[in-house]
């Protein structure tokens, strides 16, 4: 059974834990703008690491700590993963709901990459990400984010599959041969025949996207 709290639960503790690895460098600002017409981005995750760290690999599968995330919407396991190779990591704590924009501040000595991930709600194992992107050496630099399917989790739609405020769920699923088991570019809603007589089956209308989900902007603000 992976670990999972509750969206309230997570963003307690990450707010209290922001900032905790943190170290000297130049200081960045980051924003993270919310292009989805119906979705929400649980609490981002922000790491400046050394080169060798990746938070996964498209094509294959999805860590622990990263399924924990995209089912669950918790950073906590995938920010301690980091932790060996981070130079700050920064968790911005609250929903970022539809056209929204959140920012905060990291430290990154020169030569380090910036990696950034929350969930997307409501969806059963969905997540934005930048992987390994290299921090501007002055300036701005900007990324257009897609959204990507951790592939732990069948996509059922299924509210009780899915944790946050529309639904409710629990937010994990045993393995079934439909989970697609590896991480893939997230494809949206679908139509779905399945019924739950105890909880909503979300459909396409007021959930679906397409990619990009996410912009980000990284400016470098002091030397």
């Amino acid at each position: 059974m992976r670990r999972l709290l509750s969206i309230a639960v997570t963003s307690a503790l990450l707010a209290a834990a922001t900032g905790a690895v943190a170290q000297e460098g130049p200081t960045y600002r980051i924003q993270i703008t919310n292009l989805t017409p119906g979705q929400s981005f649980t609490p981002q995750l922000v790491i400046a690491h050394r080169a060798v760290y990746r938070m996964f690999h498209a094509g294959e599968p999805a860590s622990e700590a990263l399924a924990v995330l995209a089912e669950g919407g918790d950073t906590n396991p995938l920010a301690d993963d980091a932790e060996p190779f981070a130079q700050d990591i920064q968790t911005i704590p609250d929903l970022l709901g539809p056209g929204q924009t959140a920012s905060t501040t990291f430290n990154a000595r020169p030569g380090a990459l910036v990696s950034v991930a929350a969930m997307l709600i409501p969806t059963n194992d969905t997540f934005f990400a930048l992987n390994a992107e290299p921090l501007p050496a002055s300036g701005t630099a900007s990324f257009l984010v897609p959204a990507y399917d951790a592939g732990s989790e069948a996509n059922d739609q299924n509210c009780r599959h899915i944790p946050g405020p529309r639904c409710g769920g629990e937010g994990v699923s045993a393995p079934a041969d439909s989970d697609e088991g590896f991480v893939h570019i997230g494809n949206g809603f679908h139509e779905t025949d399945l019924v739950d007589d105890a909880f909503d089956v979300l459909g396409p209308t007021g959930y679906d996207w397409r990619n990009p989900v996410a912009r980000i902007t990284i400016r470098r603000v002091n030397p």
